[in-house]
């Protein structure tokens, strides 16, 4: 799996300056270098263009890495919504943001992701776009918090559901995650309200398309 990121990621040129100065910028502030890979940092940027979204949600910002790559997909005319619990990420991110040129669009909301999640429901906001990458314990009930904001149509993007290749090989040194992992994508592989495929690349990402 590392073979074939590497030769994604150098074939088809997934990364540049800005954001390997994220990369940096979150090595120097101390902060887990645990950001999506190039390849599915492309993928959301392409993603959001393709489905026109304009109004997405994020739960887990860290650097900023992917919020880049979110904002990169909707250009001058969308929204980010970020959910962090520690703000000193959070503050990381909007720097990054900001010097990517997306300052204005981006709205960060620090603490607990399912707190701000049930803020979110209760205010009745609604996205058209959603990325999971937190805590992998909670990726269930994020879920439903999103399928509670989900405009129909909307896409709901799950990163690390591959924990980094121990749900398919059992040689694999598992992650404390595997097993949340498989049950997870079983359960979005037969939800009745999602529409899903597991791409391969960085990983593992699911994407979640809500059909009803």
């Amino acid at each position: 799996m590392k073979k074939t990121n590497a030769y994604i990621d150098a074939v088809f040129n997934t990364q540049d300056a800005l954001l390997e100065e994220v990369v940096a910028s979150i090595a120097e502030n101390g902060m887990p270098a645990i950001s999506v890979s190039p390849s599915s940092g492309k993928l959301l940027t392409m993603l959001v263009a393709i489905s026109g979204a304009k109004n997405i949600l994020e739960i887990g910002a860290l650097g900023g890495y992917s919020g880049i790559c979110l904002a990169r997909g909707f250009g001058s005319e969308g929204k980010l919504t970020s959910l962090e619990l520690e703000e000193r990420y959070a503050e990381v991110a909007e720097r990054n943001l900001t010097k990517a040129g997306f300052g204005k669009q981006i709205n960060y909301v620090t603490g607990p992701a399912l707190e701000s999640l049930e803020k979110l429901i209760a205010d009745k906001n609604t996205f058209d776009f959603f990325f999971i990458d937190a805590d992998k314990e909670n990726y269930e009930n994020y879920l439903n918090g999103c399928l509670q904001l989900a405009e129909p149509g909307a896409l709901i993007l799950s990163d690390n559901v591959m924990a980094a290749g121990s749900v398919v090989d059992d040689l694999a040194e598992p992650k404390r995650y595997t097993d949340i992992m498989k049950k997870y994508n079983d359960l979005v592989a037969n939800h009745p309200r999602l529409e899903s495929l597991l791409i391969p690349i960085g990983d593992g990402v699911t994407v979640s398309r809500v059909i009803n």
